[in-house]
């Protein structure tokens, strides 16, 4: 399958390595990838500002960068969620269409259309799991602890299989880290108060690392964690599962 690989900005600028192990577990996995260098924002932020009018264009030329792949796979369950949810304002012709329904978020992607049975990787280490908002309440990546369905979890399934991998569980399991996009800029105080409370909690449980399906959520933590010199780091998802010995 023709995979056209969206790298988010906060990825490509920040933490490359996500994007590196993202593309390297899509070609072990049999897709073939492609990187479309004029490739830009999904447009988030600016709708996230109150400028969603002005994100019209940023929406078309995802849409037309992207409309030649058979799947659109992003390692951010934030940027995936937008695609799919709100590219509603732009005229739904069948190219728009058909990109929001196959654009995936990485975890999704694996277990969904990949089929993949994790079976090489290894990261001996005591891991949390931060579930973000739109992976989990957006996207349904879990089942999310305020749901009365059968539960479920789809990072859990991915993390079970890896080898050494202890996953501990946390007092707060599926509450926002305080990030929230812009919310971190315009409520500041609140915003580091949740993101201590989630390391915190991470801490008492004795993890060593927190992992997730997206790396804004991840930026905002080891923002957070580098600042107050906590003893604990921050992983993504694809970065483990692409580990080895």
């Amino acid at each position: 399958m023709r995979v056209g690989l969206f790298i988010p900005c906060y990825v490509n600028l920040f933490y490359p390595n996500v994007g590196i192990a993202t593309l390297e577990l899509l070609e072990k996995y049999g897709c073939q990838v492609e990187y479309p260098q004029g490739q830009t924002c999904c447009g988030q932020p600016i709708a996230n500002s109150g400028y969603e009018s002005k994100a019209k264009d940023t929406y078309l030329h995802f849409v037309n960068t992207f409309q030649k792949y058979d799947y659109i796979v992003a390692p951010s369950g934030s940027c995936t969620y937008h695609v799919k949810k709100h590219y509603d304002i732009i005229d739904q012709d069948e190219k728009v269409k058909r990109v929001r329904s196959q654009t995936y978020d990485l975890t999704d992607f694996l277990l969904e259309i990949v089929k993949v049975d994790i079976a090489d990787a290894s990261f001996p280490h005591k891991v949390s799991l931060h579930q973000s908002c739109h992976g989990l309440r957006g996207l349904r990546t879990a089942s999310g602890s305020e749901r009365l369905v059968t539960p479920y979890n789809k990072w859990e399934e991915l993390l079970s299989n890896v080898k050494g991998l202890q996953l501990v569980q946390t007092a707060i399991k599926d509450e926002c880290c305080g990030f929230g996009g812009t919310f971190s800029i315009e409520e500041p105080e609140l915003s580091v108060k949740m993101g201590k409370d989630k390391i915190k909690d991470s801490i008492n449980s004795e993890a060593e690392y927190i992992t997730s399906g997206d790396m804004s959520c991840l930026m905002h933590l080891d923002g957070v964690i580098r600042r107050n010199q906590y003893p604990i780091k921050v992983i993504h998802i694809a970065e483990i599962l692409n580990s080895r010995i």
